[in-house]
C-alpha cells in the first residue's frame, strides 16, 4: 500500500498554471496517466497537469527523465499503460516523483522544463483521449448492501454478506468518456407476458468506481489479501450502463446482454499513491452480519482499505441543452458505502488460482449509500420503476430516453490535503439502431 511522501505536500505548486487552480481535477499532487492522441497523431502516453497533458514521449526525446524514471516512462509512452501497469510499483513511483519534480514551481528544474513547455504540453482541448489500457478481462461486482437492499426490495441474499459477488463482463465493448450509447435492442418481456424482440425501454445508468490491476500472479497463485494492494495501479470511474428489461427477462446465469452492450470509464488512471492521502477505514459491518473469511480478513485493510472519494452523478436531457440549462445532479454519494473493499475484491477474485493480468479492470458495482441522494441507479431512485424523478423545465424521467446525457464525477478529499479528481466519465443516449 502506498505511502505519503514529498509528491502529496499540500503546499507544492506547478508552473503549469491551470494546475493550481482550487477546482483542478488535476493539481500536481495527482498526476494521473492517460493515452491521448494530437490532431492526426497516433495513440500516445500523457501525464495529466491542469488543463494540459505531459506528452512522455517528447520528455523522453528531451532527456528529462533517467534511471527507473526513465525506463518507467518508456513503459508509459507508448499507444497503452499495460508495460507501466505491469512494473514494480516502486517503477511508477520513480516516474511520478520525477514528474512531481520537474513539474513544481521552484524546483531545480523548473527554467529548463519551462523553457521546452510549448513542445511538452499538449492543450486538453486539442487532444482526443483514448482507453489507458488494452482491457483484456473485465469483472463487475456488486457490493453495495444499500444498492442490493433497494434492488431487491428490502432483503439482501445471504451470499452478498459472505463474498464479494461478481460477474464477468464484456471487455470489448468498454469505451472511453464520450462515446455514445446506443440503446441496445434485445429480448424482453412484452405487456401480454410473451417474450417480444426491440429496443430497450428501461435504460439505465449504474455510478461505479474501477481499479485497473497492475502486476500479474501466475495461474493457480492466488493473491493474498495482504499483497492485494501491491497489485492495483490505479483507479477510474466507470459507468455500468443497463438495460433493465432485457437483464432481467434473460437472467438465469447471470447478467449477458442486459449488460454488455457499452460500459463507460473515464481516460485517466489516478495512481494508487495518488490516493495514498485518502484511504479511510473499510466499512464497518454490523456485529450480526458474518465474519469475514480468513482468505479476505486484513488488519491493514480494515484500517485503511477503504477510498474516501465523493461521487456524483447528473443527467442533462435534450431539452436541458437546447435551452443551456447545466446538468442537474441526480446522485451523491461516497466510495466509503461500499461493503467490500476492492482489495478484497481482487483477492477473492484470484482466490480459485485464475491469473489476473495487467489492465484487467475491476468494477466495484453500484456505489450506492444509505441516503436518498445516494441512489446510484435509476431503478433505485425511481423505486423499482414505480416513481420518476423531477427534472428543471417540467421533465421527469423513470428511464433513460435518447438523447439524454450522463456525467460522472468524482473527487478525493480531506482536510489539510490538496483535492483531485478522475476527469469525465459521460456518454449520451442514441437511438436504437433501426431494423429491416
Amino acid at each position: 500500500m502506498a505511502e505519503l511522501n514529498e509528491t502529496h505536500d499540500p503546499g507544492r505548486r506547478s508552473w503549469v498554471a491551470s494546475a493550481n487552480a482550487s477546482d483542478t481535477d488535476f493539481p500536481i499532487q495527482n498526476l494521473p496517466f492517460g493515452v491521448f492522441r494530437r490532431a492526426g497523431g497516433e495513440p500516445q502516453g500523457g501525464v495529466a497537469i491542469g488543463d494540459r497533458i505531459l506528452d512522455l514521449a517528447a520528455a523522453l526525446h528531451e532527456g528529462l527523465f533517467e534511471g527507473d524514471a526513465a525506463a518507467a516512462a518508456r513503459a508509459a509512452a507508448g499507444d497503452r499503460l499495460n508495460p507501466l501497469m505491469a512494473l514494480e510499483p516502486a517503477a511508477a513511483s520513480a516516474l511520478r516523483r520525477r514528474l512531481s519534480d520537474l513539474l513544481r514551481a521552484g524546483g531545480p528544474d523548473e527554467a529548463r522544463a519551462g523553457s521546452l513547455a510549448e513542445r511538452l504540453l499538449v492543450p486538453m482541448a486539442e487532444a482526443t483521449m483514448e482507453l489507458p489500457a488494452r482491457i483484456g478481462d473485465y469483472t463487475d461486482f456488486s457490493c453495495s448492501t444499500h444498492h442490493m437492499m433497494r434492488m431487491g426490495g428490502g432483503t439482501v441474499r445471504p451470499v452478498f454478506l459472505h463474498l464479494p459477488v461478481g460477474y464477468h463482463g464484456r471487455a470489448s465493448s468498454v469505451r472511453v468518456s464520450g462515446a455514445e450509447v446506443t440503446r441496445p435492442l434485445g429480448q424482453l418481456a412484452g405487456k401480454d407476458g410473451q417474450a417480444i424482440f426491440g429496443p430497450e425501454p428501461q435504460l439505465d445508468f449504474e455510478l461505479e468506481f474501477a481499479a485497473f490491476v497492475g502486476r500479474s500472479n501466475a495461474l493457480g497463485q492466488p493473491i493474498p489479501i495482504g499483497q492485494a494492494e501491491d497489485h492495483i495501479f490505479g483507479y477510474s470511474l466507470l459507468n455500468d450502463w443497463s438495460a433493465r428489461a432485457i437483464q432481467f427477462f434473460e437472467m438465469a446465469l447471470g447478467p449477458f446482454l442486459g449488460k454488455s452492450f457499452l460500459t463507460t470509464i473515464s481516460p485517466w488512471v489516478v495512481t494508487q499513491e495518488a490516493m495514498a492521502p485518502f484511504r479511510t477505514a473499510a466499512f464497518v459491518r454490523p456485529e450480526a452480519d458474518p465474519p469475514i473469511p480468513a482468505y479476505l480478513r486484513s488488519e491493514a485493510d480494515r484500517r485503511q482499505g477503504g477510498l474516501d472519494v465523493r461521487l456524483e452523478a447528473s443527467l442533462r436531457t435534450g431539452a436541458m441543452r437546447r435551452r443551456g440549462d447545466p446538468p442537474q445532479r441526480i446522485v451523491a454519494t461516497n466510495f466509503r458505502h461500499i461493503y467490500w473493499t476492492l482489495a478484497q475484491m481482487l483477492a477473492h477474485h484470484a482466490s480459485g488460482g485464475c491469473d489476473m493480468r495487467p489492465g484487467d479492470l475491476v468494477a466495484s458495482g453500484t456505489v450506492s449509500g444509505p441516503e436518498d441522494e445516494a441512489k446510484a441507479c435509476l431503478m433505485e431512485a425511481n423505486e423499482r420503476g414505480t416513481r420518476a424523478i423531477s427534472l428543471p423545465g417540467g421533465e421527469s424521467r423513470m428511464w433513460l430516453e435518447d438523447g439524454d446525457e450522463v456525467l460522472i464525477r468524482g473527487r478525493a478529499e480531506r482536510d489539510g490535503f490538496v483535492s483531485i479528481g478522475f476527469g469525465p466519465c459521460d456518454g449520451r443516449v442514441a437511438a436504437a439502431e433501426a431494423r429491416a
